[in-house]
Parts: structure tokens; C-alpha cells; sequence
């Protein structure tokens, strides 16, 4: 049998971004490695949880979309502690941090890469991933109520009033 390197993956909202999947499909063309892909809790209780699974999901189903081997893990709200509980030095060789870029990522705030790398005494390997795009939703927009000169005074009429007003044409 040989040697197949295992990495811990940790992400939340970029688990399943173009930027993380290119890392990993890089990263498994030099060696052969198994992923774990591990994203904490959106919060406490079974919300958080229910959303992190979710995530976790979508993430698997798109990495082995790409022949990647990984297997995936739902931790505890605070990535630090969450990579505490999974880490196993005898079960990981490396680790993969993928947060959102500087300025909108809580992760980097608290220097997360480097406490994992100090925590674990492995290579960290850091991916920044563009945060995932809304869907643009189309939503119709009523006419805004027209008074003419008297648009300043429409405040003042009561908004049943002024819908009576309108059902009646005046």
C-alpha cells in the first residue's frame, strides 16, 4: 500500500469555492492525499449546526465532483476549538486554512492560519477564496403614490386613507 498524505481542511463560507477546490486539486497532483474538510458550526444550537452541514454538503459534493477523496466533519463554532477536537497527529500530516480575504474575514482577525499551524506543529497552507455571490433576485416595485404639490403633506394622511382615496379614483 502507499503512502497517501492526509490534510485537514478547515473552511466555512469558502468550502465550496473555486479557490479552495484549485488548492486541493493542486495539492493532490503532487502526492496522493485523502482530504477531511472540517466547518464549524454557524453559531450554537441546532440552527448553526443544521446551516453548517448544509455547507458541508454542497462543499463534498463539488470536490468529489473532481475526483477528489475527502470525507467531511461539522466542528464547534469556534474554528480553534473545532480543529482541537478533530486534531489527530497521528491521523494528519498537513493542514489547508481557507478563509475570506483580509478586511471581511473573522478568521484573520484572529490569525487563525498561524494558531493552527502553532497548534498542530504542521505546514499550514493558507487560501484566500472570494466570498460566494448572491443570487440577484428580480422584485417588482410598486409606483411610488403621486400628490403633485401636496407630496409634502401626504405624511400627514393615515395610509388606509390614502389607500380608500386611491380605490376610489380621487
Amino acid at each position: 500500500m502507499a503512502w497517501k498524505y492526509k490534510l485537514l481542511v478547515v473552511a466555512n463560507v469558502t468550502g465550496s469555492s473555486p479557490e479552495l477546490i484549485q488548492a486541493l486539486k493542486e495539492r493532490a497532483a503532487k502526492d496522493t492525499c485523502a482530504f477531511t474538510l472540517l466547518i464549524p458550526a454557524t453559531g450554537g444550537g441546532t440552527g448553526g449546526r443544521e446551516a453548517a452541514t448544509g455547507r458541508l454538503e454542497t462543499a463534498l459534493e463539488l470536490i468529489r465532483a473532481e475526483g477528489l477523496e475527502i470525507e467531511g466533519r461539522v466542528g464547534d463554532a469556534d474554528p480553534v476549538a473545532a480543529v482541537s477536537d478533530v486534531w489527530d497527529p497521528g491521523e494528519f500530516d498537513e493542514a489547508i486554512v481557507s478563509t475570506l480575504p483580509t478586511g471581511s474575514s473573522k478568521w484573520l482577525a484572529i490569525d487563525l492560519p498561524h494558531r493552527v499551524e502553532k497548534m498542530t506543529g504542521v505546514q499550514v497552507t493558507h487560501v484566500v477564496a472570494q466570498p460566494p455571490k448572491e443570487e440577484a433576485k428580480a422584485e417588482h416595485v410598486p409606483e411610488p403614490e403621486r400628490y403633485g404639490v401636496l407630496s409634502p403633506f401626504a405624511a400627514l394622511v393615515p395610509k388606509a386613507r390614502r389607500a380608500a382615496s386611491r380605490a376610489l379614483g380621487r
